[in-house]
């Protein structure tokens, strides 16, 4: 804990939670900025299936859009707990149709879900401007590589273990702080191979690795989190720790999805992966506009 407060205080006032990638640049929002999820796999945990025609996946990322989606995240490969690896030729034949044929029909960023370098490397050639990756550039070493070659934005993500190990046991002696130090060392060393600081998004990797206690001390602590000085993405959508919470099965749970963005957002969370773009979007306009009266009236 000591390296992480120490980080702290280096980047107090001075901290640049703005997000570049290509000619896009987020400045620090009200509200955080919301990731539309789009799984074009048959056998993710939520929306399995729904979505691996082409057609149907892009009317359903054009209603993303509609509903307030900020941008669109889409995954070729499960990585719910215990899922198989996908062939880099099936997950290509997954994603980049789909990439392919949102060209011209969204107005916001595409963001590839792959921990593979070759993956990743077709996504951005055929249109998408980031890449979202669960293992923060460890699977494959020739990711950072990719990254590097292009002004694409990045999200690295914490995971302890791999999607088929990562929920025997987890285990930490202070997750806060193994996960921060572990976000830093993968910041830097993609920032040595050539990715520009502005470029990085940090995950702390609800769900990948953590228990329910875990999870919840990673979402308390977005604060320190953010002290590295980058934005800082909660990926929380009807997971698993929600039926510890709250004893609901996964179609139930949309309302425990809404009260975390809530939570989260009040903490600093600078984006929210989620499914239900509309219900969250809403609930955090509303949870704003009462937010912001209180603080005019407290001034």
């Amino acid at each position: 804990m000591e390296r992480v407060t120490a980080i702290h205080r280096q980047t107090q006032g001075i901290m640049q939670l703005h997000w570049r990638f290509g000619n896009v640049h987020w400045a620090p929002a009200a509200l955080p900025r919301i990731m539309g999820i789009l799984n074009v796999t048959p056998d993710s945990f939520s929306d399995g299936g729904s979505w691996t025609d082409v057609n149907a996946a892009v009317d359903q990322a054009r209603q993303l859009q509609e509903q307030g989606a900020d941008l669109i995240d889409i995954g070729g490969e499960s990585t719910r707990p215990g899922a198989a690896p996908v062939e880099v030729e099936e997950e290509l034949r997954r994603v980049i149709p789909v990439i392919e044929a949102l060209q011209g029909k969204l107005t916001i960023p595409i963001s590839i879900d792959t921990m593979k370098a070759r993956v990743a490397r077709e996504a951005l050639q055929a249109g998408a401007a980031i890449v979202n990756d669960i293992s923060a550039g460890l699977f494959d070493p020739h990711m950072v590589d990719v990254c590097a070659g292009t002004d694409c934005g990045v999200v690295l993500m914490h995971m302890q273990g791999t999607p088929q190990t990562m929920q025997s046991a987890p285990h930490y002696e202070n997750v806060v702080t193994e996960v921060c130090e572990f976000l830093i060392d993968r910041c830097a060393a993609f920032e040595l191979a050539g990715v520009s600081r502005d470029r990085i998004v940090l995950d702390p990797g609800i769900g990948f690795g953590k228990t329910p206690a875990h999870n919840l001390s990673l979402l308390r602590a977005i604060p320190a989190l953010r002290s590295y000085g980058r934005p800082v993405l909660i990926g929380h959508s009807r997971k698993r720790f929600l039926k510890h919470l709250l004893g609901r099965e996964v179609e139930e749970r949309t309302a425990g999805t809404i009260g975390v963005a809530i939570g989260v957002a009040a903490a600093g969370a600078d984006l929210i992966r989620v499914h239900d773009v509309r219900a969250v979007r809403d609930a955090l306009c509303a949870w704003h506009a009462i937010a912001a009266e209180s603080e005019a009236m407290e001034a």
